[in-house]
């Protein structure tokens, strides 16, 4: 008797319709992308390796989710980013050692240029500078009263208005602090405030004109050398310029206007000059720029002016729109993601910066995806 052979099935297999919309939209998002670079990401049959570079897949990615649509590329290149203020970041780090006696400002602070941030302990270094001040009064009283050679005497009298300019200019930077203070208090306005600013240019002013004629004076002919008395009030005012520079690393002052991002510091501990480690952060948030990283593949697709969208996962569904504004002259390992010691796999990439258009709902340090268009 022979053995039925079983009926062949002809039911169609199932059929394999690539990722659901639900998984184009997840691997849409910039985080997800961002994430693989440290193993492996699966979209439908496409496998993207960690040894990819993040623009790959971005564009890998993004490309998949526009051929499930139907719809032509707008653009021709993307590169991971991230979001800065206008002219980036300040990282201010700590001058010297030093304790910290006072944090004038808060997160989210507004700065103005050259306004007192944090005041370390500076008593020894008071000290140091009315000292020598004191032996300067002394050299210069010793001075008057010597036999001078006559030749001499408009450089003295040049050196006397720059050392009276340098105090000046202390002074008045002094006031400035006091000012600003006053005015975050509450206690002075912005009279009092531009009045001090004046003074204060002024007295930068009268030091750089004073120097300019001692140098005319110390130029001419037939000067005599100087005498021990003159000799020793130079270097009496030697120490009191370094004292002053040195009393002066004890003000932390914001480099320009701006708001503050970030307060590393406390009443009472102890700072370090560390570029790792800045205790104040400041930003320009009156626009955000994103500084992206171009793969060496698609430089040549990058120019000045042209248009940008940016995307991020905590906005879906919404595009930023930009310009690219400044291109990097030079390929360098990348700065975003980078995680641990630089494989063989690694490749360079070309910072670009694209300003944005308007103020945006974007925070700076966000992560985004810059799409760059066709002409």
């Amino acid at each position: 008797m022979s053995q039925q052979q079983p009926k062949e099935s002809h039911a169609a297999p199932p059929q394999d319709n690539g990722p659901s919309r639900m998984t184009l939209a997840i691997l849409g998002g910039v985080a997800l992308t961002l994430t693989a670079l440290g193993g492996y990401l699966v979209s439908g049959s496409t496998i993207f390796h960690s040894a990819d570079s993040a623009s790959e897949m971005i564009v890998k990615t993004a490309r998949a989710a526009d051929n499930t649509k139907s719809t032509s590329t707008r653009w021709i290149a993307a590169a991971p980013g991230r979001v800065e203020p206008k002219g980036g970041l300040i990282n201010i780090g700590a001058p010297q050692v030093g304790r910290i006696f006072e944090v004038m400002v808060a997160v989210n602070d507004k700065v103005e240029d050259g306004e007192l941030l944090i005041r370390l302990d500076d008593a020894e270094f008071r000290a140091k500078l009315a000292a020598a001040e004191t032996e300067t009064g002394s050299r210069l009283r010793e001075r008057d009263k010597a036999s001078l050679a006559s030749s001499r005497s408009d450089v003295r009298d040049a050196e006397d208005a720059v050392y009276d300019a340098e105090r000046s200019l202390t002074g008045a930077r002094i006031e400035l602090d006091t000012m600003l203070k006053a005015k975050r208090k509450g206690e002075a306005g912005e009279q009092g405030v531009d009045d001090a600013r004046r003074r204060l240019s002024d007295a930068q002013a009268r030091l750089k004109n004073e120097k300019t004629k001692l140098a005319r004076a110390q130029t001419k002919r037939n000067v005599d050398e100087p005498s021990r008395a003159e000799s020793a009030l130079s270097s009496a005012r030697s120490e009191v310029a370094m004292a002053d520079a040195i009393l002066d690393k004890t003000r932390i002052r914001a480099p320009r206007a701006g708001t503050i991002l970030e307060v590393n510091a406390k009443d009472g501990e102890i700072v370090a000059p560390s570029p790792e480690a800045p205790v104040i952060v400041i930003g320009d948030l009156s626009s955000l720029q994103v500084k992206a990283e171009v793969s060496e593949a698609d430089v040549s697709k990058i120019k000045l002016g042209q248009s940008v969208f940016v995307k991020t996962i905590a906005y879906p569904g919404q595009e930023f729109k930009g310009t690219v504004s400044k291109i990097a002259p030079s390929l360098a390992a990348p700065k975003l993601g980078g995680r641990g010691p630089r494989r063989p796999t690694d490749v360079d990439v070309l910072e670009v910066t694209i300003d944005l258009e308007n103020q945006t709902e974007l925070r700076t340090g966000m992560r985004v995806d810059a799409f760059f268009l066709k002409d």
